[in-house]
C-alpha cells in the first residue's frame, strides 16, 4: 500500500490517519472533538437518532447499571457525536487526542483511495 503522506513545516514526512468511525455507544457528547476539529467533520445529534441508526446492533444500549430503561439511557435529550463529513478529515488526529472516551477509529489511507 502506498499511503497518503504529507510534510511537516520542518520537512519531516508524516502519514495522516483519517477518522473512520465514532463509537457512539461510548460517546458522551461532550463536544470536545467538535470544537477542536478544523474542518467541521463532526456534528452533534440527539441520542434518539442514534438509537434508530443502531437498532440492528444487539449489544447497543447494554449499560450494566441495572436500571429498567429499555435503551440504557435516560429520557433526557442526550447528545452524541456523528460524522457529518468524513471526507473533509485531514487526518490530524486532534479528535482522538481530546476524546476522554477514546471513541474514534482512525486509519491511514492509500493514495488510490
Amino acid at each position: 500500500m502506498n499511503a497518503i503522506t504529507g510534510l511537516t513545516r520542518g520537512g519531516e514526512i508524516y502519514t495522516p490517519a483519517f477518522v473512520m468511525d465514532i463509537n457512539q455507544a461510548d460517546c458522551i457528547g461532550c463536544g470536545r472533538c467538535f470544537k477542536v476539529c478544523p474542518r467541521e467533520v463532526f456534528d452533534l445529534i440527539e441520542r434518539e437518532d442514534v438509537d434508530e441508526l443502531m437498532a440492528d446492533d444487539d449489544d447497543y444500549g447494554d449499560d450494566d447499571y441495572g436500571d429498567d430503561d429499555d435503551d440504557g439511557f435516560s429520557d433526557d435529550a442526550a447528545m452524541v457525536m456523528s460524522l457529518k463529513n468524513a471526507m473533509d478529515c485531514i487526518g490530524c488526529g486532534s479528535c482522538a487526542r481530546i476524546c476522554p472516551k477514546n471513541c474514534f477509529s482512525h486509519e491511514a489511507l492509500s493514495v488510490s483511495a
